[in-house]
This record gives C-alpha cells, structure tokens and sequence, in this order.
C-alpha cells in the first residue's frame, strides 16, 4: 500500500464516522479516469480501487454506492457537473492554500507553493471546502496557516503544509461533518 493510500486509511480509521464515506482520488496518469479508493461504512474501510472514466457512469456508479460524504483527495481537475448536481452539499475537497490565495485553475501540487513562495506571503496553509461548480470555489469549512520559513523550496512547504495543515483540518471535517457540526 502506498504512503497515500496508508494516509487515507489513518485519516478514516481514526475517526469515529457515523456516515458512508467515500474517498474519491483523480488518476491523471490512467487517461484521466478517477479510482473510487476507498469506502468507509460503519467504521469499517473497504479498499476498493476501481477505476471509471469521467462520464456519467461514474455518477451511477456512486449513487448506487448512495454515500453520505465524498471526500475528493489528490484531485486535480473539475469533477462532473452531474456528480456536483447528484451530491449537493455532500462533497468536500482539501485544497493547499488558504482559499482565496493560490487557488483555481492552474492552481495544484507543487505549483501552490511555488506561487506562495515566489509571492512572498508569510503564511499559507490548507482549505478544506464544499465542492460546487467552479474550481476552489465552494463555502470554506476550515482552514488552517502554515508559517512559511525562510530557505523553503516548494518542496518543503508542501510538506509542511501537508503534515501541519492538510492531515489536521481533513479529518477533523470529516469528523464534524459527520457529528452534525458542519
């Protein structure tokens, strides 16, 4: 299992989750197909890893699976206007800046923090928000700074970024979500 993937399954595992949860990872070296990764129902996590193309199978194939959360992770692109339409309110995506910095198209990856960096800004972060039709564009839910320090690469930012904000503000969504708090 890869360092991701163990991530997710933490992320999940430790949490309490009183919803069917799925976790839904973009595949941009698979053609552009998405890998449904993951479902968690009654605290027990299902490794599923299956793969559709971005079409309306997709949206069929999860609202058969009817979850009450999805949690985008590593996506990189827009998702379906019928996946946005079928699950209103019920999607969440992490995003590594403090919306509305470094955010939308062309906004991903090591190219957040390079534009962080290359700003200037003293602090950055994470975003956890709803998903809607425009791109990091939904209502923030959380958010997390991150101290940018001096001698950072892109790299080390990510990290950081990752360890400090993402892997703090992600779970604790999914955990008020599922508590009725959000």
């Amino acid at each position: 299992m890869g360092k991701k993937k163990k991530i997710l399954m933490g992320i999940c595992a430790a949490i309490l989750i009183a919803l069917n949860v799925l976790i839904l990872m973009h595949r941009g070296n698979v053609g552009g197909s998405y890998e449904l990764h993951m479902e968690v129902k009654a605290d027990k996590a299902q490794n599923i890893q299956v793969y559709y193309s971005p079409t309306q199978a997709l949206t069929e194939k999860l609202k058969a699976l009817n979850p009450d959360l999805i949690v985008l992770a590593g996506f990189l692109v827009a998702i379906p206007a019928s996946l946005i339409e079928a699950f209103p309110n019920r999607i969440i995506n992490i995003h590594p800046s403090l919306i509305p910095s470094f955010c939308g198209v062309g906004y991903y990856g090591l190219k957040v923090h390079e534009a962080a960096l290359a700003r200037g800004v003293k602090l950055t972060g994470a975003t956890v928000h709803l998903v809607d039709e425009g791109m990091d564009s939904g209502p923030i839910l959380l958010q997390k700074a991150v101290e940018v320090k001096p001698g950072d690469t892109p790299e080390l930012l990510q990290r950081r970024v990752m360890e400090e904000a993402e892997w703090v503000i992600l779970p604790r969504a999914i955990d008020m979500i599922a508590n009725g708090q959000i």
